[in-house]
C-alpha cells in the first residue's frame, strides 16, 4: 500500500461534510434504540459526539460508554488531570469535537488558559503545575515511542500511584479510539461550544 502523504493526512484532518450523522429514531433497529436509551438513562444525558457515528454499531458503544463513564466520572484521577489529558489526546489527533467540549471543563477544573492556549499550538506548556507536566511527560512520550522508560514509570507511580497510572493510560486509550471514530465520521464540534476549532498540526 502507498505512503500517506502529509497532505492526505491534513486532508484528513480537515472539516467535511459528516459521514455518520445522526440516525433519526424511525430509522434505528431495536438494539439501537435500547443502546440510546440506555445512554440517554446513563450521566451523559443524550447521545452526543461519538455515540452518534458509535450508534451504527450498538454493542461496541455500550460497552465503550461504559469504559468512558468509569474514566470520566470514577477515575482514580482527579478531574483537573482527568480534562488535562484529555485535552492532550484531543490536540494530538486535531479531535475537534473533545477539543471544543473538554476545553471549558479543563478551564472550569482548574487548568490555566496558558496552558490550554500553548497545547492547542501544538507547544508544550512552560506554566504547568508539576502533576500537569508529569502527565504531559508521560501522554506525549506514550505518543511518541508508543512506551514509557522506567524514569518516567517511577515518576507517574510516585505521582499518581498504580490506579492512577493505569486510568490515566485507559483514559488516553479511550480517548484515542473515540478520536479515530469521530476523525472518520467527521462528526462536527458543538455549534454553542465557546471554544475555538483547533488548526492542524505542522
Amino acid at each position: 500500500m502507498d505512503k500517506i502523504s502529509q497532505a492526505d493526512r491534513l486532508r484528513n484532518c480537515m472539516p467535511g461534510p459528516e459521514r455518520l450523522p445522526a440516525l433519526p429514531l424511525s430509522s434505528m433497529d431495536a438494539d439501537q434504540r435500547a443502546a440510546a436509551q440506555e445512554l440517554i438513562n446513563g450521566p451523559r444525558g443524550a447521545v452526543l459526539g461519538p455515540f452518534i457515528p458509535l450508534l451504527r454499531s450498538p454493542e461496541l458503544m455500550r460497552r465503550l460508554q461504559k469504559v468512558g463513564e468509569y474514566l470520566r466520572f470514577q477515575s482514580a484521577l482527579e478531574t483537573r488531570i482527568n480534562e488535562f489529558v484529555m485535552l492532550i489526546v484531543a490536540r494530538q489527533w486535531t479531535q475537534q469535537f473533545e477539543w471544543c467540549m473538554h476545553s471549558p471543563l479543563a478551564r472550569k477544573a482548574g487548568i490555566k488558559q496558558s496552558v490550554i492556549d500553548a497545547l492547542a499550538a501544538g507547544r508544550r506548556p512552560h506554566d504547568m503545575a508539576a502533576d500537569e507536566a508529569v502527565a504531559y511527560d508521560l501522554c506525549e512520550e506514550l505518543a511518541r515511542t508508543q512506551g514509557i522508560a522506567d524514569t518516567s514509570y517511577a515518576l507517574g507511580v510516585a505521582t499518581f500511584g498504580e490506579r492512577g497510572l493505569i486510568d490515566m493510560l485507559g483514559l488516553v486509550g479511550y480517548f484515542t479510539t473515540i478520536s479515530m471514530i469521530m476523525n472518520v465520521a467527521r462528526t462536527p464540534p458543538m455549534q454553542d461550544s465557546s471554544s475555538m476549532p483547533l488548526s492542524s498540526l505542522p
